[in-house]
């Protein structure tokens, strides 16, 4: 499975979406701009995309909710142990109260790797952030083994960005 992203205003995006309304896209909107999401077997219409394989899934795209995407550079080199990493808490998530999607996303074209979660409402994703499964999904000295604790698998500082489903009230027309 791959996923495909483009950016762009909300304008625009949402006529992209509308002229595809047979595939399988999700549209977000964040600060300054909104992102598409397509997940599809086969290849994208989207003309330049940013594009994903799939390595991680819990949940269909939420067609509703609240998104984090947590942008995470990683070196070549260090590509084989954060997926393994991320194979050992794959499932922590689910099951959470308010969980709707889960994507581990490996990156074609760039370093910068994606998890993707879809929750009910921003609320429900800060439960999340203050419970013990959070806590223990990203206690790096518990799961990282010895010989992984001097290696540097990382190219730059990880990120996080917010979405929605919904515009902003006051982006609404």
């Amino acid at each position: 499975m791959n996923l495909y992203t483009t950016s762009g205003t909300p304008e625009f995006m949402e006529k992209v979406r509308e002229k595809h309304s047979g595939e399988d896209m999700v549209l977000l909107h964040g600060a300054g701009n909104s992102l598409l999401l397509h997940e599809t077997e086969g290849k994208t219409v989207f003309q330049t995309p940013k594009r994903y394989e799939v390595i991680g899934a819990s949940g269909p795209l939420a067609k509703h909710g609240y998104y984090i995407v947590n942008n995470i550079p990683v070196t070549d080199e260090g590509r084989p142990i954060f997926e393994h990493r991320f194979q050992n808490r794959a499932n922590m998530v689910d099951g959470q109260p308010g969980f709707l999607t889960f994507r581990l996303l490996r990156p074609i074209k760039d370093d910068t790797y994606r998890v993707v979660t879809a929750w009910e409402s921003k609320d429900h994703y800060e439960l999340w952030k203050g419970s013990q499964a959070f806590k223990s999904a990203h206690d790096r000295k518990e799961q990282t083994p010895p010989a992984e604790k001097t290696q540097h698998i990382f190219s730059a500082a990880s990120y996080i960005t917010e979405y929605e489903t919904e515009k902003p009230e006051d982006e609404k027309i």
